[in-house]
């Protein structure tokens, strides 16, 4: 049900001014601010029933909106 569509919708919520398809450095950039990344954690928190425990909050795992879906899939499995 959720799928990465629902990701693009919360990441518009959040700044619909931004191609997330194409951003590549998310928090390299500075494109998302710690307060941004806090909201998008909740978020997807709430929408994919997922937990995001201080070691995933990583730059890595929030640079783009492919690496964000490789974690929120990665953690589903987990469940």
């Amino acid at each position: 049900m959720n799928t990465k569509d629902t990701l693009l919708d919360i990441l518009n919520d959040i700044d619909d001014s931004i191609d997330w398809k194409e951003q590549k450095g998310l928090v390299d950039e500075r494109i998302l601010d710690s307060f941004c990344v806090i909201t998008l954690i909740s978020d997807l928190e709430d929408a994919y029933g997922v937990e995001i425990e201080a070691a995933e909050m990583i730059p890595e795992n929030f640079n783009s909106v492919d690496a964000i879906w490789n974690m929120i899939t990665r953690l589903q499995e987990k469940l």
